[in-house]
């Protein structure tokens, strides 16, 4: 009796190991269902913004670091009008393209925020990760807010930190 319980728990930590390693990072939201026509954002002023993110920081030396969550915030901070965000792609420390969320216009209504996940297990983007967003906004009103929160926490310990994106053009 005591060996099935065991046996039984061994395999239900294995699953749960299993589970941790999937990383969601890659599309979580539905981008189509955002999406609307190029044409929307032919007549609107272009815009892109520059983020810096981390999928690991160091800790004591170079040769230690610790992985973190990263929530990449798109806000749209303007009451009455929606934004487009044109194009969300990501790069790692050496500033090599990992993956491209989308590549074409999806809306964020007014007061909406849409978010990006990088998950904890998800290091390809190393130290000095980045996002570079392209945007589409009417002339004269706000463009949109780009912020990244990353987090980890170990048993009771946690750690976490902002960071807000600046426009590059």
């Amino acid at each position: 009796m005591k060996k099935g319980i065991v046996v039984t728990l061994i395999i239900g930590l294995f699953a749960a190991c299993e589970d941790q390693k999937s990383i969601s990072s890659y599309d979580p939201v539905d981008w189509e269902t955002r999406g609307v026509e190029s044409s929307v954002t032919d007549s609107l002023e272009k815009g892109r913004s520059y983020l810096s993110v981390y999928s690991a920081i160091y800790s004591q030396t170079e040769h230690r670091t610790h992985n973190l969550t990263t929530t990449v915030s798109m806000r749209n901070i303007n009451a009455d009008d929606t934004i487009y965000i044109d194009k969300a792609e990501y790069f790692n420390t050496k500033g090599k393209a990992i993956r491209t969320y989308f590549d074409h216009p999806i809306y964020i209504a007014p007061m909406e925020t849409v978010e990006i996940v990088v998950d904890e297990t998800d290091v390809e983007g190393g130290t000095g990760a980045n996002f570079i967003f392209e945007w589409s906004v009417k002339d004269s009103i706000a463009e949109p807010l780009f912020e990244g929160v990353m987090i980890s926490t170990s048993g009771q310990q946690g750690l976490s930190f902002t960071s807000k994106g600046v426009r590059i053009d």
